[in-house]
């Protein structure tokens, strides 16, 4: 599986944010965006389980880095999620977001996030649209048109 780069401060898998869920994301060979990796104390809602938002921000942070992978420049604008099972903190969990279909006006993502016996916790997919001037300072990608820009 290949790594991806870090993205600097971000809240979810930044190295230069100590407040970082600090994930290293990989793409393996089916294009899949995924990591292995248990949440901790900081991500805590109800007593001994992960946050609800928590579990929101891994999933949107590796369907949009899919969403990036495939060269778009695109922010959520639609995210729905089904909370399955509890996540217990510190079990290891495999989280996974691609791609599901390119239409005109968007990109639809889908994402899961695995427990250690494999059974599904949390599902999502979410709808992403072009957004450029968000990313202004990110180098040029393959596809930023096709995809209606988000104001």
């Amino acid at each position: 599986m290949e790594s991806l780069p870090s993205h600097g401060s971000c809240f979810v898998c930044g190295n230069s944010n100590p407040q970082s869920i600090g994930i290293i994301w990989q793409k393996n060979p089916n294009s899949r965006i995924e990591s292995t990796f248990a949440f901790n104390i900081h991500q805590q809602g109800p007593p001994g389980f992960v946050h609800g938002g928590a579990s929101a921000a891994v999933l949107d942070e590796a369907m949009g880095a899919a969403v990036w992978q495939e060269g778009y420049r695109a922010a959520t604008v639609h995210l729905e999620l089904d909370y399955r099972k509890p996540i217990p903190i510190g079990e290891e969990i495999n989280v996974q977001g691609w791609l599901f279909s390119e239409k005109i006006d968007s990109v639809i993502t889908r994402g899961i996030i695995y427990l250690s016996d494999g059974t599904i916790a949390v599902e999502a997919h979410a709808k992403y649209v072009s957004a450029p001037q968000l990313f202004k300072d990110v180098p040029n990608l393959d596809k930023t048109s096709g995809v209606d820009v988000w104001q």
